[in-house]
């Protein structure tokens, strides 16, 4: 990869990656943090990436980026998170942007994530088994749990109201 094709992957993905990365970790200096060392990872590692699978590997890289900062910050809990959140707020608000939101914060980090890539980025489950490191039978079967788990929250009437 060359210099060029470089500048060309921060413009056409840095948008993708950030909010890939901020709707995981839902806070924006973290996730500008994350990005940025993905995009210096990639700049490293340049000379090895191949053109074609340059998304692909990026996408590798902040997910496994995004990781790491989880498990050295060991700040998010989402049980706690989401408790603390059913407390204070008393009710859910009925804008259908932050029940999905607050689904999500449901899910571990990999069902989310796996949710993330499939249906709000695209990938398809071999692409997702390569970013997060499972095979493509473990992708399609989390990314199922993920989905009941969605759907048994949404469908709650309590969640809506």
């Amino acid at each position: 990869m060359t210099e060029r094709e470089y500048n060309e992957c921060v413009n056409l993905y840095a948008d993708n990656v950030y909010r890939f990365i901020l709707k995981n970790l839902r806070h924006e200096e973290d996730a500008k943090d994350v990005v940025q060392g993905a995009f210096e990872k990639l700049w490293i590692t340049r000379e090895q990436v191949q053109s074609d699978k340059v998304k692909s590997y990026l996408f590798t890289i902040a997910y496994h980026q995004m990781i790491d900062f989880i498990r050295k910050q060991k700040r998010i809990s989402l049980k706690n998170e989401f408790e603390e959140m059913a407390m204070g707020s008393g009710y859910i608000q009925q804008n259908a942007k932050r029940i999905l939101d607050e689904a999500l914060i449901k899910l571990n980090e990999t069902q989310r994530s796996l949710v993330m890539l499939k249906d709000y980025e695209g990938y398809s489950y071999a692409e997702i088994g390569e970013i997060t490191g499972l095979n493509e039978s473990q992708v399609k079967v989390y990314l199922h749990r993920a989905r009941l788990q969605l759907k048994a929250y949404l469908v709650k009437m309590e969640n809506v109201i």
